[in-house]
């Protein structure tokens, strides 16, 4: 009688989406990229399927955060080795690779699943305003405020 569709992973229709980092603050950014990125905003979302689009973010050294996390968030690189913990503070970070602010904003908020590793993989960010995806034609994508 009545059946509930699954949907495949071949069958998902995949857009490009660009996004503007100006002036944006990264968590609330980083939800919407990974709502996106899962497709969460399809009517066909099926949680164990990768569904969602593609992202395209630029500008990802002009995001903001509030208070004083640029000086007190760490982030933290450990080889397995003793002694090998190594910290630095989100404004280092945005000094050195800007796209691994946002890159590691979205991954925390992506579930710990094996699905996680494509899902992260369909996320582009670029520092400044260029980037090598015009061939993909990503539409604009505005932000909730």
């Amino acid at each position: 009688m009545f059946e509930t569709r699954f949907l495949k992973n071949d069958e998902a229709e995949k857009n490009w989406w660009i996004i503007d980092a100006k002036d944006q603050t990264l968590g609330r950014l980083a939800t919407q990229i990974a709502g996106l990125l899962r497709g969460k905003d399809k009517p066909q979302f099926t949680p164990h399927t990768d569904s969602g689009d593609f992202v395209v973010v630029v500008n990802a050294e002009k995001v903001k955060m509030s208070g004083t996390k640029w000086t007190d968030k760490k982030y933290f690189r450990h080889s397995r080795f003793f002694g090998s913990l190594k910290a630095k503070t989100a404004a280092e970070v945005l000094d050195d690779k800007p796209e691994d602010l946002l890159r590691a904003a979205v991954k925390g908020m992506l579930p710990v699943n094996r699905m996680s590793f494509h899902v992260i993989n369909k996320l582009k960010v670029f520092k400044g305003t260029d980037h090598p995806h015009d061939a993909q034609k990503p539409q604009i994508y505005q932000l909730k405020k």
